[in-house]
């Protein structure tokens, strides 16, 4: 196994080899396991990635470390989420699935660490969804996005999140180009079934378009 797959992780292959490839990640305190019957739910048949966050917080795994509530440590960001696409692209090598047709989907700091993907890395996410995304930082240059769908699925009471970030997230992602479909809904952090059946019927109509 190569080097470079320096995350604990799990790979189930799709059904079709042509296929998307769903890169689950997950929130603060979960783990590899967490988003898979969740992935499964959301695309039935495409193939998984799901990876562990290498940092620690008080035993909680994250994807990036954090200075307080809401208060994200740049530096720290910056190299982990290089250090994701990096895993990405090796994973992508590795297990033969294409890497021109991954679809993020992250809750809370997966979300987070997806959004910071997008502005770092354009073009190595197909599409996404974020559930419960902050803006993980301002970008200084505004990168390429144009036409990549992303779903966002917020909350009107979340505590963790103001909703004026989250639709600065989706302003900033939009003025990039990317197609954004951000869906408010008056329910707090936790995610609800409600917003998982949105986002795969969005889904539904969006994958095919990534397979042809």
């Amino acid at each position: 196994m190569s080097p470079d797959l320096a995350f604990d992780h799990r790979f189930l292959p799709g059904d079709d080899e042509a296929g998307v490839t769903l890169l689950l990640l997950h929130g603060t305190g979960g783990n590899e396991e967490d988003l898979i019957p969740l992935g499964q739910d959301l695309a039935p048949g495409a193939a998984i990635l799901s990876p562990r966050g290498k940092v620690s917080e008080y035993g909680a795994p994250r994807f990036f470390r954090r200075l307080a509530e809401g208060v994200f440590d740049h530096e720290d960001l910056l190299f982990r989420t290089h250090e994701l696409a990096e895993f990405v692209e090796a994973a992508a090598r590795e297990y033969g699935f294409d890497p021109s047709k991954i679809v993020a989907v992250g809750y809370s700091n997966g979300a987070n660490v997806a959004a910071s993907t997008m502005l770092l890395h354009p073009g190595l996410l197909r599409a996404a969804v974020l559930f419960r995304a902050m803006v993980p930082f301002e970008p200084g240059v505004r990168p390429d996005l144009s036409g990549m769908p992303v779903f966002m699925a917020a909350g009107r009471m979340d505590r963790m999140i103001p909703k004026d970030n989250t639709q600065r997230l989706a302003d900033i992602l939009a003025e990039a180009g990317a197609e954004v479909d951000l869906r408010w809904r008056d329910v707090g952090h936790p995610l609800t079934y409600e917003e998982v059946g949105e986002a795969k019927a969005w889904l539904a109509e969006v994958l095919p378009k990534l397979v042809t």
